[in-house]
């Protein structure tokens, strides 16, 4: 009797909602799938692409894995995981975005089935993890250096490597021309590890084959006062002053009292204002430099003085393009005009302002450090245009990777089923049940070619038939055989120059293993209450007071307005 009176005992706040068990892994892993099914169809060459409309009325359009997934506003735990392997697979490689959210998205759906039968998970992790480390092995085994080639050869191994990336784009159609530009782009800036030292500009208009690379720093030219136009617009060989300071006329104002006895001291005054910044200019032009570039605003006094002496400046250059010029020009930023020396101007071959669409670009090419590119996108559209951006940033960082790690693996699904057949050959020799979940693993590797046949329209199962076949040759020559997404049948992607750098694989695979283990040693979810609560909202609006809901009403008229725009 004593023993069923004993009072129930509370530890959680009330309204706490906790899941635990089997059914809290199957519900994660659920949510994983269907955040992988939403990225599964843009992956590939004949990917379909994504239209994301936000709140604000702001509309991307994209085929990129990372922005897609950082788009979604995913609520779920579990699936905001995938999310986050998305972003470093972007961050550390910059492509196979899509590639590492599917492959993690496989590896669970694959390990559901004996979550349900009773398996224990740390069991599936334990032979994920061997499986994982199995793979990447082989990658290395299979991945083929392009070290010690001349420039010229090395230049057109990485075109391709940028060409398989950029087929899966927006911009597929004009890969060739894309890809030499990162190429040329890339070898421009040398081992500088900055990726801001390639400029891209976007300039509506004209067609993507318009887009041009610049071998230097371009920028839009800056506001400008009245006696700009009788500048100088072009100049060989100028020596160039970059500097972090206003030329402009200023009365003093601040924390200033001055007390005149005497009506006429006061022209004194007026004339020390005129001439400090005229003391100011004389110093800019004796120092020699025919283009003055500033990232303060350079005046109408100053504009005009600069342009009767033959000289070119422009004021309020942002920071980014400023350190840029320094970067190619070997010029140093100054934040004084006194004592400027040679050493710290910098030099190019040819600066020129030239008409880029509806635009006016400055434009400096043929600088002596050369560690600076900068391409100018042109397009239709403005979301066209962002997305070739984004296409041309996964290019970069993919020929990056490249030349800093050079080793290449085939493309288009052959090194993921390589690995598949491997793995499975691999897996009869264990006694155990770990034999069933490397199976599994293997098993869900299959989807990269898989999807790419689904992509494309072609039929999965007969290609990927022909592909397990080509694959399980004694001799090893299938090795290097993928999808051949042109005609649908199965092609050598070394031969057919689709190739992908080695660290892309092997980061995706490490990324989506991490991940799927993660997710299956989840057992129970724990939601607080107070985080969820309306009230705790309204607490924190009464908080805020009358300001806080006039911004709330302000915000909401703005957002009105702007989408009727």
């Amino acid at each position: 009797m004593a023993a069923m009176m004993q009072p129930q005992i509370i530890l959680l706040k009330e309204g706490t909602d906790t899941s635990q068990g089997k059914p809290q892994l199957v519900s994660n892993i659920n949510a994983c799938t269907a955040v992988s099914d939403v990225v599964r169809t843009t992956l590939g060459p004949r990917g379909m692409d994504k239209l994301i409309h936000d709140d604000k009325g702001n509309v991307t359009i994209s085929n990129d894995g990372a922005t897609i997934m950082k788009l979604l506003d995913i609520v779920h735990p579990a699936a905001k995981i995938l999310v986050d392997i998305a972003k470093s697979q972007d961050s550390e490689v910059g492509d196979g975005t899509t590639t590492v959210v599917l492959l993690a998205g496989e590896f669970l759906r694959e390990a559901k089935p004996f979550i349900e039968d009773g398996v224990h998970p740390q069991n599936l992790i334990r032979s994920y993890r061997t499986a994982c480390s199995l793979a990447i092995e082989k990658i290395k085994e299979l991945a083929i250096s392009i070290e010690g080639k001349s420039l010229e050869e090395k230049k057109s191994l990485l075109a391709k490597c940028a060409a398989t990336t950029l087929s899966s784009k927006l911009i597929g159609g004009e890969k060739e021309f894309f890809a030499s530009m990162v190429v040329n782009a890339v070898v421009a800036i040398g081992n500088e590890d900055r990726l801001n030292m390639i400029g891209i500009k976007k300039v509506p208009g004209g067609s993507m084959r318009d887009s041009f690379l610049v071998d230097g720093v371009a920028f839009k030219k800056t506001f400008s006062y009245a006696g700009f136009e009788q500048q100088p617009k072009k100049f060989v060989k100028p020596k160039i002053l970059l500097l972090n300071i206003e030329l402009e006329l200023k009365s003093e104002k601040e924390n200033a009292e001055i007390r005149l006895s005497d009506p006429s001291q006061y022209q004194s005054i007026v004339d020390a204002e005129w001439n400090i910044i005229y003391d100011k200019l004389d110093k800019c032009v004796t120092s020699g430099a025919k283009v003055v570039l500033s990232r303060l605003a350079i005046g109408d006094l100053a504009t005009q003085y600069f342009a009767d002496r033959d000289i070119f400046c422009a004021g309020r250059v942002t920071e980014e393009d400023l350190q840029r010029v320094a970067a190619a020009t070997g010029g140093t930023v100054q934040t004084s005009v006194n004592n400027v020396i040679d050493e710290v101007l910098g030099t190019c071959e040819i600066f020129e302002e030239r008409q880029v669409g509806n635009e006016r670009f400055n434009i400096f090419s043929g600088c002596p450090l050369g560690q600076t590119a900068t391409i100018v996108l042109r397009g239709g559209a403005d979301q066209f245009i962002e997305e070739a951006e984004r296409s041309l940033h996964d290019a970069i960082m993919i020929v990056r990777r490249a030349l800093k790690n050079s080793t290449v693996v085939a493309g288009g699904g052959a090194i993921d089923m390589e690995i598949s057949r491997y793995l499975r050959q691999h897996a009869r020799t264990i006694a155990g049940k770990s034999q069933l979940f490397i199976n599994s693993y293997a098993k869900a590797l299959e989807v990269i070619p898989r999807q790419l046949c689904d992509n494309a329209g072609f039929d999965a199962t007969d290609v990927l038939n022909k592909l397990r076949q080509k694959h399980a040759l004694p001799s090893g020559e299938g090795a290097p055989y993928g999808v051949d997404i042109n005609t649908g049948g199965i092609a050598d992607s070394f031969a057919n120059f689709v190739w992908e750098p080695a660290v892309v694989k092997i980061n995706a695979i490490n990324a989506a293993t991490e991940a799927a283990c993660l997710v299956l040693s989840v057992d129970e979810t724990v939601k607080n209450p107070k985080s969820e609560s309306a009230q705790g909202e309204a607490a924190a609006g009464a908080m805020m007071g009358g300001r806080g809901r006039g911004g709330a009403a302000f915000r909401g008229r703005g957002g009105r307005g702007m989408r009727r725009r």
